[in-house]
């Protein structure tokens, strides 16, 4: 009896984690958004960008929080840690920044950028904390043209 209960208990175990992936797979397949086909709400250089943050952080959070906008600006610095690809756009005062949390899909493209080069990222901004930061990013290659 209790031979028959381990067996069973251990196929129910497999069947519920075999569900679990597989649900796992359909609900996280999409998890990184694809911003190429999105339109940005607004399209700023980097200064503009900071500059709206420094002067009204509230009034720049209603316009640009959680929606997509298009920043162009020169790359300060390209990191590649944790699985994680950072790009730091700077501005002319040098003090504060645009941090650009990349898109993994970007990666090969990004390994050809250089610092002090101008590009343009489409991402989604999620506030300002010292920087301003932009999620899920994606070069813009048709800007950087």
């Amino acid at each position: 009896m209790k031979l028959k209960f381990y067996k069973s208990t251990i196929i129910l175990f497999l069947l519920f984690l075999f569900v679990g992936i597989v649900l796992k797979g359909f609900i996280f397949k999409n998890s990184a958004k694809n911003l190429s086909n999105q339109t940005a709400i607004a399209t700023l250089n980097s200064d503009e960008l900071i500059n709206s943050f420094t002067l009204n952080e509230k009034k720049s959070n209603s316009l640009y929080e959680g929606k997509v906008i298009e920043v162009t600006g020169k790359i300060k610095e390209i990191s590649f840690l944790n699985d994680r690809i950072t790009i730091i756009l700077t501005n002319n005062n040098k003090t504060f920044g645009v941090i650009c949390d990349m898109n993994p899909n970007q990666k090969e493209k990004i390994k050809k950028l250089s610092n002090n080069q101008k590009i343009t990222v489409k991402g989604i901004c999620k506030g300002y904390l010292k920087d301003v930061i932009l999620l899920d990013c994606q070069l813009d290659f048709s800007a950087n043209e």
